[in-house]
C-alpha cells in the first residue's frame, strides 16, 4: 500500500527534520566546548600537580581535571539510556492458543506492507499500540515492534472496526516518510533524558564531591555549566517538540487513511466516536469495583460488565444500539459543547476526534463489510480469557486471596441501584445535571398564572440555556488565561472572528454581560418552577414543606462554599508537609495547621451527626475519624515526621471533602425528589 503524503505532511516533515539537523548542530557546538574544555581542564590540572607537588594541589589538580570529564559524561550519557517497558501488567499470546486473531493481523500487515510484531499481548483497558524498548541506537538499526491490544477496546469493537484500529497502529510504521517521526521522537527522548532523567547522574558526582572538598569546588563549577548547558537544551526541546507534534497530528491522520483503505472509513469514525463511552464505561465498573473491595468483592468478569454498562448508558442518553454496540453521532459527543472558542493547540500529540471524523468523512473509502460481529468473537475461548485478565486486574489488590467474585447479574442490580441512588428523576431530562437552583426569594412567588407541564419546564430550549451558559463560563476561563499568558498563544477564534491578546480585556468584557444576561434568564426558569410545583404542593396543603426544601438547598449552598473554603485552606496549609522544609519552618507551618485544625474537626462533628451523612458514612471512614478526633495528633517529632499520625490526617481531610460533596448531593436530591413526589400525588 502506497498513499500519497498531504502538502501538510511534507511541510510538517521538512520543518522536523530542520529541527533536527538544528539539534545536531547545536549538539556538535557543545560537544566541541566540552571536549576544548576537557583538555584544558586535564591540562590545568596536570600543571597544578606537578608545579607543586602537594596534598591541597593533588586535590585541586584532580577536581579540575574532573570538570571537563563530567561535562562530557552529561552529554554522552543519552546513549546508554534504554527505555525498558513494563511488561508486568500484560499478558503475551501466541498463534497457538489465538489462531483466528493472528491470521487477522497477519492479514492487516501484508496489505499495510510492514512487519509483524514480534509479540502480541493483551492488556486490560480500552486501547491499542505499537511499542518496543528504544534507545539512542533505535535510531540506527530496525527494531521489531510488539502490539499491546486492550481487551476493553476489544470488547467493545466489531470485527470491522477492531481491524481498522490495529491497521491506523500498523500505518505509523508502514511508510519510509514517517520514519522521520521516529527520528524526532528519540531526539526528543535524548533532550529529555539530558533535561529531566539526571537522578543516577546527580547521585554520582555527588558521590564525587563527597571524596573531598576540593573535588566539590570543581563539582560545583560543573553543576553551573551543565545547568547553562540544560537552558540552551530547554529551548531546543520547545522548538524540536512543537515541530514534532504538529508532525505527530499528520502522522495520525495519514494513519487514518491507512487505516480507511484496508477497512473502509465507516468502520474507523464509529470506533473513533464510541472510544469515549468505551472508556468510561470501563472506568465505571472499575469504579464500581473500588467501592466493593472494602467488603471483599471483585468481579468475575469485568468484561461482561462493561458491555452492560455500555449499553446501559447508551440507552440512558438515548444512544442508538446497532449490533449490540451504541452507534455514537457527532451530534452525541457535541451537543453539550457550546463553546465558541477555537484555539489551535500546538501541544496536542493527537487531532481531535471531531476532526479525524471529519478527514475520514472527506475520505468515504467504502469497503464491503459482512462481518459484524463483535472482535471478542476473534478469540478461541472468548469467556475464559476475559475471566483471566479480570484476575490478573484484581491480582494487584492487597489480600486479593480474600476476595469473592460476583456474578453479571448480581452486579447488574447493584449497579443500576447505585446509578438511580446518584442520578435526578428522568422527568427533569438532565436539567438539573451539571446546574443546582439559583438563590431566589421563595415568599416573593406567588402561584403560577398560566398552565405548564413538566415537559415543557425541562425542555431542549431551557436545557441549552444551562449549557450556554456553561461554555460561556469555559470560555471567559480559558481567555481569562490567555490574557494573563498562562496560554501563550497569538491568536484564537471566538463566535467566528478572529482575536489578537490585546483584543482580550475587552472580549471578557462582553462575555461577562452575555453570562449576566444568562444567569437573570436562569434563575427566571428556576422560579417557573418554583411556581409550577408550588401550585402543586399548594393543591396538597404542602406549600410550607416546599418552601422549606428550597430553604434548606440554599441555606447549605452557602455553607457548602464556606465548608469547601475550609478543605482548601487546610490542603494548602499541609503542601509543606511533601516539601522538603527547614525543621524550624515545619514547626512555624504545623502552629498554623493546627489553628485550622480546629474548625476542620468541628465540622467533622458535625457530619458525624448529619442525619443525611449518616449513611455515607463508612466503618473505615468512622474509625479514622474517631481516631482524628480523641486525640490532638503529633505529627513531628525528633526530627523526623511520623507517617501514621500523618495517614490518619490526611485520611480525615479526604473523607472530609468527600462527605460534604455527598451531603450537598444528597440535599439536592431530596428536593428534586420531593417536587417529582407532588406529580403522583
Amino acid at each position: 500500500m502506497n498513499i500519497e503524503i498531504s502538502n501538510n505532511f511534507k511541510k510538517m516533515t521538512t520543518k522536523a527534520i530542520v529541527s533536527i539537523v538544528l539539534f545536531l548542530i547545536v549538539y556538535i557546538l557543545l560537544l566541541l566546548l566540552a571536549i576544548v574544555l576537557t583538555i584544558a581542564s586535564v591540562i590545568g590540572g596536570f600543571y597544578i600537580i606537578t608545579s607543586h607537588f602537594h596534598f591541597i594541589t593533588l586535590g585541586l589538580g584532580i577536581g579540575l581535571a574532573s570538570l571537563g570529564f563530567f561535562i562530557l559524561a552529561f552529554l554522552f550519557k543519552f546513549i546508554f539510556k534504554k527505555h525498558k517497558t513494563d511488561l508486568s501488567h500484560l499478558t503475551e499470546i501466541t498463534k497457538e492458543n489465538e489462531p483466528k486473531l493472528f491470521n487477522l493481523i497477519n492479514e492487516i500487515v501484508k496489505e499495510v506492507d510492514t512487519d509483524f510484531p514480534k509479540k502480541i499481548y493483551l492488556s486490560s483497558d480500552v486501547n491499542a499500540s505499537v511499542f518496543y524498548d528504544s534507545s539512542f541506537w533505535s535510531m540506527f538499526f530496525p527494531i521489531k515492534k510488539n502490539l499491546q491490544i486492550g481487551l476493553g477496546l476489544v470488547n467493545t469493537t466489531t470485527e470491522q472496526e477492531f481491524k481498522a484500529i490495529l491497521a491506523h497502529e500498523f500505518g505509523h510504521f508502514s511508510q519510509k516518510s514517517m520514519k522521520v517521526g521516529s527520528y524526532v521522537y528519540n531526539v526528543n527522548q535524548v533532550i529529555f533524558n539530558m533535561l529531566y532523567d539526571n537522578e543516577s547522574f546527580r547521585t554520582m558526582i555527588q558521590n564525587w564531591a563527597n571524596i573531598s572538598g576540593y573535588f566539590s569546588i570543581f563539582v560545583v563549577i560543573a553543576v553551573k555549566i551543565i545547568e547553562g548547558i540544560q537552558w540552551i537544551l530547554k529551548k531546543m526541546y520547545e522548538y524540536i517538540n512543537i515541530n514534532y507534534l504538529a508532525l505527530s497530528r499528520e502522522m495520525e491522520f495519514h494513519a487514518d487513511e491507512v487505516a480507511a483503505n484496508v477497512a473502509g472509513s465507516l468502520p474507523l469514525k464509529e470506533s473513533l466516536l464510541r472510544m469515549d463511552l468505551s472508556n468510561h464505561s470501563y472506568n465505571s465498573v472499575l469504579n464500581f469495583y473500588e467501592n466493593k473491595l472494602a467488603e471483599n468483592i471483585k468481579s468475575n468478569n469485568i468484561y461482561k460488565e462493561q458491555s452492560f454498562v455500555l449499553n446501559y448508558l447508551a440507552k440512558e442518553n438515548n444512544i442508538v444500539i446497532k449490533n449490540n454496540l451504541p452507534i455514537v453521532t457527532p451530534i452525541d459527543i457535541s451537543r453539550f459543547n457550546k463553546s465558541k472558542l477555537i484555539i489551535k493547540d500546538q501541544w496536542a500529540s493527537h487531532p481531535s476526534t471531531e476532526d479525524r471524523v471529519l478527514n475520514l468523512d472527506r475520505l468515504n473509502i467504502i469497503k464491503e463489510t459482512t462481518n459484524q460481529e463483535l472482535a471478542i468473537s476473534l478469540f478461541t475461548s472468548p469467556n475464559e480469557i476475559q475471566k483471566k485478565i479480570t484476575n490478573k486486574l484484581f491480582s494487584i489488590v492487597e489480600n486479593s486471596n480474600n476476595l469473592t467474585s460476583i456474578n453479571t447479574d448480581n452486579f447488574i442490580i447493584d449497579y443500576c441501584r447505585e446509578y438511580e441512588k446518584n442520578g435526578f428523576n428522568k422527568k427533569y431530562n438532565g436539567f438539573y445535571d451539571n446546574k443546582n437552583p439559583n438563590h431566589f426569594d421563595v415568599n416573593t412567588v406567588e402561584n403560577s398564572n398560566k398552565t405548564e407541564t413538566i415537559e415543557h419546564l425541562f425542555n431542549k430550549e431551557n436545557i441549552d440555556v444551562i449549557y450556554d451558559y456553561i461554555a460561556l463560563e469555559n470560555d471567559k476561563n480559558v481567555i481569562k488565561k490567555i490574557e494573563d499568558k498562562v496560554i501563550s498563544v497569538k491568536t484564537f477564534d471566538y463566535d467566528g472572528q478572529k482575536y489578537n491578546t490585546k483584543e482580550t480585556r475587552s472580549l471578557l468584557s462582553k462575555i461577562e454581560n452575555e453570562i449576566e444576561d444568562l444567569k437573570n434568564k436562569i434563575t427566571q426558569i428556576d422560579i417557573t418552577i418554583y411556581a409550577f410545583f408550588y401550585d402543586l404542593a399548594k393543591k396538597k396543603g404542602e406549600e410550607s414543606k416546599l418552601k422549606s426544601a428550597y430553604t434548606t438547598f440554599f441555606n447549605y449552598d452557602k455553607e457548602y462554599n464556606k465548608k469547601s473554603e475550609l478543605y482548601s485552606n487546610i490542603i494548602n496549609a499541609a503542601v509543606f508537609i511533601h516539601n522538603v522544609t527547614p525543621i524550624e519552618q515545619i514547626k512555624s507551618h504545623l502552629s498554623k495547621l493546627k489553628e485550622i485544625e480546629v474548625d476542620l474537626k468541628k465540622e467533622i462533628k458535625n457530619i458525624l451527626e448529619s442525619e443525611i451523612c449518616k449513611p455515607e458514612i463508612s466503618e473505615a471512614i468512622k474509625e479514622n475519624f474517631d481516631l482524628y478526633l480523641k486525640e490532638n495528633l503529633v505529627y513531628f517529632n525528633h526530627d523526623k515526621y511520623i507517617e501514621s499520625k500523618l495517614e490518619i490526617l490526611f485520611k480525615s481531610i479526604n473523607n472530609y471533602a468527600y462527605l460534604i460533596s455527598r451531603e450537598y448531593f444528597l440535599t439536592k436530591k431530596e428536593l428534586l425528589d420531593y417536587q417529582i413526589s407532588l406529580l403522583s400525588k
